[in-house]
C-alpha cells in the first residue's frame, strides 16, 4: 500500500521511479516546488521520498529494493526483521517488533531532523498480521512519546475475518482508541 502510494506521489509530481525529475524541471523552469514537502532533494537533483518502510517479514521490501521503483529509495530507509510476527499482534508489539523499534525510530529520527517544518507522519499499514497491528502499535506510542504535538495521519487497511485474527484487529483498536484518547486528554 506504501508503495503504490509513493508511486502517485511521483506520478503526480513528474517525479522517474530513479528519483530524477524531467530536465525542464532541474534547469529552474517549474514553479512548482510542493513535492519538496515528501521528497528531499539528494545528490545531483535526485529526489528521494521521506518515508521508512518497515516489515519484520523481509519478503515485501525486498519486491521494492528488486522493483521498478528501486533506485528511487535510500537503501536506509527499507528496513527488515529477521523474521516475521507470525501474524500475531504479541510477537509484532512484544518480541520482534520491540527489536526493530530502535533502528525504525532513529531512521525516523534522522528523517525529522532534516525537514524544516515538520508537521507529522503518515502510517500506512494493516489492522491484521503481527507487523501491521503489533509493530504499527508500538510504533505509534513511540511516535507519540517522542512526538507528541505533531500529527499521526493512519491509512489502514482492515482485513476480511478470513485472513487475520480477530485478536489483531482487537488489539490495535484497543491501544488506537487508548492513544487518541490519551492524547486528546493531553491537549
Amino acid at each position: 500500500m506504501g508503495v503504490a502510494c509513493w508511486q502517485l506521489y511521483c506520478l503526480e509530481h513528474g517525479i522517474r521511479p530513479d528519483g530524477t525529475l524531467p530536465s525542464f524541471e532541474t534547469d529552474g523552469g517549474a514553479t512548482d516546488s510542493c513535492f519538496n514537502t515528501f521528497f528531499s532533494e539528494a545528490d545531483r537533483g535526485k529526489m528521494v521520498p521521506r518515508v521508512v518502510m518497515v516489515d519484520l517479514e523481509p519478503t515485501v521490501i525486498d519486491e521494492i529494493r528488486n522493483g521498478e521503483y528501486r533506485q528511487l529509495y535510500h537503501p536506509e530507509q527499507l528496513i527488515t526483521g529477521k523474521e516475521d510476527a507470525a501474524n500475531n499482534y504479541a510477537r509484532g508489539h512484544y518480541s520482534t517488533g520491540r527489536d526493530i523499534l530502535e533502528p525504525v525510530m532513529e531512521r525516523l529520527r534522522k528523517l525529522a531532523d532534516q525537514c524544516t517544518g515538520l508537521q507529522g507522519f503518515f502510517v500506512f499499514h494493516s489492522f491484521g498480521g503481527g507487523t501491521g497491528s503489533g509493530l504499527t502499535s508500538l510504533l505509534m506510542e513511540t511516535l507519540s512519546d517522542e512526538f507528541g504535538k505533531k500529527s499521526k495521519l493512519e491509512f489502514a487497511i482492515y482485513p476480511a475475518p478470513q485472513v487475520s485474527s480477530f485478536y489483531n484487529i482487537t488489539m490495535i483498536l484497543n491501544n488506537f482508541v487508548f492513544l487518541v484518547t490519551e492524547d486528546s486528554i493531553l491537549r
